[in-house]
């Protein structure tokens, strides 16, 4: 095990990222979708098991590493950075609720990627500085996997793109219909659930949200 093994991706923070919900999977396993989303050009996976215990998140995990680090793809593990270090991901993705930064940190070593979701100015400001690499900002659009939170909208991300410099990628009820207005905003990437997986061609759906990134 190496704590501080580099990220496959040489630009880890921009275009298309795949929260690969254990809840969103309505057919075979999260490493089945993955290898769907990948087939379609995805680089950036996100596992998301928030119904599991972590011992059921764990042997997924494994299965999702192997298959990422064999094509290529970053996988980060939602919450728990234990976890992330057990089954050698690439980093974690932290909720509010979890460890801080500085703390995931000293769990994960100096090599992984550590991104923090932010509701708030001030969340993202407090995120920034214990050492996020990244945040994920939303919901920024009405989302069936982000009902909790009312929406954020597209000028919020304006103004925290003017006063956060580490990478911003927007998550909420993106679509192939709004992103080119995210993406307006001047943030680095957008994270989708239902955009993806709720398609019934996976690849397919990746590959249209990827080719509209790279359009801009």
């Amino acid at each position: 095990m190496n704590p501080s093994a580099p990220v496959p991706s040489s630009r880890p923070f921009s275009g298309l990222y795949l929260i690969l919900d254990q809840d969103a999977v309505t057919a075979g396993s999260p490493a089945d979708a993955a290898a769907e989303a990948i087939a379609g050009g995805v680089k950036k996976i996100q596992y998301r098991a928030k119904n599991l215990s972590k011992r059921e998140a764990y042997f997924h995990s494994i299965r999702l590493r192997e298959l990422a680090h064999r094509n290529g793809v970053t996988l980060l593990i939602n919450d728990w950075a234990d976890l992330a270090l057990a089954v050698e991901a690439d980093g974690v993705h932290l909720g509010q609720d979890d460890l801080p930064p500085s703390a995931a940190r000293a769990v994960l070593g100096p090599g992984r990627i550590i991104g923090v979701s932010a509701h708030t100015l001030e969340q993202a400001r407090v995120a920034e500085s214990e050492g996020a690499d990244y945040l994920g900002i939303g919901p920024i659009f009405p989302s069936r996997t982000k009902q909790a939170r009312p929406p954020l909208g597209c000028d919020f991300l304006r103004r925290i793109r003017a006063e956060i410099r580490i990478p911003i990628i927007a998550i909420g009820g993106i679509t192939a219909q709004n992103l080119r207005k995210v993406i307006a905003t001047g943030i680095d990437g957008v994270a989708v659930v239902s955009a993806v997986l709720g398609r019934p061609d996976i690849a397919q759906a990746a590959a249209e949200l990827i080719s509209l990134l790279k359009a801009g």
